[in-house]
């Protein structure tokens, strides 16, 4: 008889308690009105702004986080300044955005999100005092890690950290590290887990470096959600050395080793997860086993094309109006008056839908998995589920010996092939009297998309067990097409994607609207109290 593996069933354990709910407890209400006119502008501006799905939520914390905090706070010789209890009407605001639940969340909740914007800010207050030159980096680094902390108040993911956790077990005794690696990067075993884990939750949850860094100072700090004033005081003492320390962790050596193998076989987790969501019974016998995890996986590829369909769309629209935003009010206006060139109509045609297409067209082209593909899923999930002996993956080299004549070469083809492929751009352009300054926006607009789109291509891939065959034609493009999306992936990093709309929403739009909406909500409580009067 099979027997379920002691990780397994304490899984099943887990995803068992966080479907337990409190009774009676008092939630949080918002007007529906004030809610409707809210979620509206939330999704207009999500199109506008456009993020991965599975970045909405927080990002939206994020921005929402930064705009009240420095709305409420001073910034004076001595520190941050002035009345910071905000929490109440911050939760709200993202309840009113459809990003919450409406009558779901305790409001017990909005003491702990208090008590978590008032550490950070207490950190903030004593970075304020250093003479450190990185402090507005630092700033955004502390309010990532904030939002990444009220979004787990507010809607805490217990089976997400229950599946990573057993993920980073079973993955742990599978990954070995052969000799030569150990020897030139002295990875310890404590080190070992660590990139265990931070490969697990990028390739379960495609978890960005903020979530990341907030799941490993809870593991490194086991108060960290309920520090002493003297413990938050030496960790504020000492930011920048942890910020340090945390950049240090997740640009290990190897780290891109841990995660091609997790990104690999994260699929039999990810089908586990959903499979013991949807039946309680799940591990009953091997057979349903097998149906259930049949059921979630072609439910997963359902929701994927629904998901891709929603990229093209969003991503699309974003990158359309960016490009009428940047032309109309950067390209035109400096072309005429600076520099004395004028736009034609195929210019600006070009300009505008050649990298909306592009977008479109890499999100477009996604295929599905294979048919042998879930054969394959379906016998990797009965060996992490079973007690049976494990395949082991051993991170051997950083690559294979390089002969330094060809790698010369090889790297003196590559340039070239860059060079030719930012040159024919600049020549085409320049045959459909692109102004000079048009030539730099365009290309950073192609290679950003380019980037984009193939990360969504990526996000794709994550059912895929079976490796894909690449066709004889990537040989040809790939020279070709690789500096531009590496060339975009250095833009994100630097300059985190800069959305033109996003930071005008921000600056002159978002404030407003909310005074508004939060007077709409107001003046309904106000008739309704007037009416609960009349007798």
């Amino acid at each position: 008889m099979n027997k379920i593996s002691l990780p397994a069933q304490k899984l099943a354990e887990k995803y068992r308690i966080s479907t337990e709910t409190k009774e009676n407890s008092q939630t949080i209400h918002v007007d529906e009105v004030a809610s409707r006119v809210a979620a509206f502008y939330e999704k207009i501006r999500g199109i506008i702004d456009w993020k991965e799905e599975h970045l909405l939520k927080r990002r939206a914390i994020e921005r929402i986080l930064k705009r009240r905090i420095f709305s409420k706070m001073a910034l004076t010789e001595e520190g941050i300044s002035g009345n910071c209890n905000f929490a109440e009407p911050f939760v709200m605001e993202l309840i009113r955005g459809g990003h919450f639940p409406n009558d779901k969340i305790e409001e017990s909740k909005i003491k702990e999100v208090q008590d978590a914007i008032n550490k950070y800010i207490f950190i903030i207050r004593v970075c304020q005092k250093k003479e450190e030159k990185s402090k507005i980096e630092l700033y955004s680094w502390l309010t990532e890690i904030a939002a990444c902390e009220i979004e787990e108040i507010l809607s805490p993911s217990i089976r997400e950290r229950a599946l990573m956790d057993y993920m980073t077990e079973a993955m742990k005794e599978r990954i070995k590290i052969s000799d030569n690696i150990l020897e030139q990067t002295k990875i310890t075993e404590e080190e070992k887990k660590e990139q265990t884990y931070i490969a697990a939750q990028r390739a379960l949850f495609k978890l960005d470096p903020s979530v990341i860094t907030y799941h490993i100072l809870k593991r490194t700090y086991s108060d960290w959600k309920n520090m002493s004033r003297e413990k938050l005081s030496d960790i504020a003492e000492n930011i920048y050395e942890i910020k340090e320390n945390m950049d240090k962790v997740l640009e290990h050596p190897i780290s891109d080793k841990f995660y091609q193998i997790a990104e690999k076989y994260d699929t039999p987790f990810l089908l586990l997860g959903d499979a013991l969501s949807a039946s309680e019974d799940l591990f009953s016998s091997p057979e349903n086993l097998e149906k259930e995890i049949s059921r979630a996986y072609k439910k997963r590829v359902s929701t994927l094309k629904k998901r891709l369909g929603r990229a093209a769309l969003y991503s699309t629209l974003s990158i359309f109006l960016t490009n009428i935003v940047s032309l109309f009010i950067i390209e035109i206006p400096f072309n005429k008056w600076i520099t004395g060139y004028y736009f034609n109509m195929s210019a600006m045609l070009i300009d505008i839908f050649v990298p909306t297409f592009l977008m479109f067209f890499l999100v477009a082209t996604v295929r599905p998995p294979s048919k042998e593909n879930l054969p394959r899923v379906i016998m990797e999930v009965m060996k992490i589920v079973y007690e049976k002996e494990l395949n082991t993956y051993e991170i051997k080299s950083f690559g294979k010996k390089k002969n330094i004549f060809l790698w010369g070469i090889i790297n003196t083809i590559y340039l070239i092939c860059s060079a030719l492929i930012i040159s024919l751009i600049v020549w085409g352009l320049s045959k459909v009297n692109f102004p000079p300054l048009s030539h730099i926006i365009f290309i950073i607009f192609f290679a950003l998309i380019a980037f984009a789109g193939t990360k969504i291509r990526q996000r794709a891939k994550e059912l895929q067990v079976i490796e894909e065959r690449e066709s004889f034609l990537h040989f040809f493009t790939d020279p070709f097409a690789i500096p531009i999306i590496q060339l975009g992936k250095w833009l994100t990093l630097k300059w985190k994607k800069y959305n033109i709309i996003a930071v005008f929403f921000s600056a002159l739009i978002d404030m407003p609207f909310t005074v508004f909406v939060e007077f709409i909500e107001q003046w309904r409580y106000f008739i309704k109290e007037k009416k609960e009067k009349i007798h």
